[in-house]
């Protein structure tokens, strides 16, 4: 289980987060819903130690991930995967390697069982047998799968998704959006999606996190994120349908 307690961040005089509190239990899929700029990204990095927090901590499984050595967090960044906001392929690679490079790097393994994972991951994701393609060779949603592919070589118990429907037309998004759901029912993983998509939010999420003037504002099913009564929900939903018409 994920434990974010009292949470702050500051970059010069921008406090972005402003205690946060968030418990993310075991096998469970969380959006985290906010403003543009209001610190869902950054508070993905804290959970993976790419930030370290000026106040309050994070807790993995009982870990505090701002006090772990340098080899523990490694350790700890295996068991995640992180679907960047836009797939983070490498131009210069085609698929195998973009897949594999994290194993290639950081594990010992044959080309074999490398071969194996990537085939394995592709059809998973819906896209079997275009290993040796390009990103250039790509469409937006197949860049999307190939990454999220990349996301699950390494078996992750906890998978991030940083704006995964972003630059997708709504069929495309739709697919994504079962493909996220599917795989956390089937591989049993914990996922947290940040997106400013609550179409996704409805597909995808057990739960809802709204973050809004860098603490919680919310925190509750869907179902309960449409019916609240806050002015600030009312407000962030009703401007967010008037946007999609």
């Amino acid at each position: 289980m994920i434990k974010i307690e009292n949470l702050h961040k500051r970059f010069g005089d921008n406090h972005v987060l402003r205690g946060v509190n968030l418990d993310i239990p075991t096998g469970e899929s969380i959006a985290v819903i906010g403003e543009s700029g209001c610190g869902k990204s950054v508070l993905l990095k804290h959970i993976v130690g790419l930030l370290m927090p000026d106040e309050g901590r994070v807790v993995v499984d009982g870990k505090v991930v701002g006090e772990l050595a340098r080899e523990e967090l490694y350790a700890l960044r295996k068991r995640f995967g992180f679907l960047f906001q836009g797939s983070a392929l490498f131009d210069s690679m085609n698929v195998w390697e973009n897949i594999t490079l994290g194993l290639r790097e950081n594990d010992n393994y044959t080309t074999e069982e490398l071969n194996r994972i990537v085939k394995e991951k592709l059809e998973l994701v819906g896209l079997p047998n275009i290993e040796s393609l390009k990103p250039s060779e790509l469409s937006g949603g197949m860049k999307k799968r190939v990454g999220l592919a990349r996301a699950l070589a390494g078996n992750p118990d906890y998978i991030l998704y940083d704006e995964p429907t972003t630059g997708l037309d709504p069929v495309m998004s739709e697919q994504i959006d079962r493909l996220i759901a599917g795989l956390t029912r089937k591989l049993n993983v914990t996922s947290i999606v940040v997106t400013h998509d609550l179409f996704s939010v409805i597909s995808v999420a057990h739960s809802v996190a709204m973050l809004h003037d860098g603490k919680i504002e919310f925190h509750g099913t869907p179902e309960e994120l449409r019916h609240s009564a806050s002015p600030i929900i009312r407000n962030f939903l009703e401007r967010y349908l008037h946007k999609v018409g």
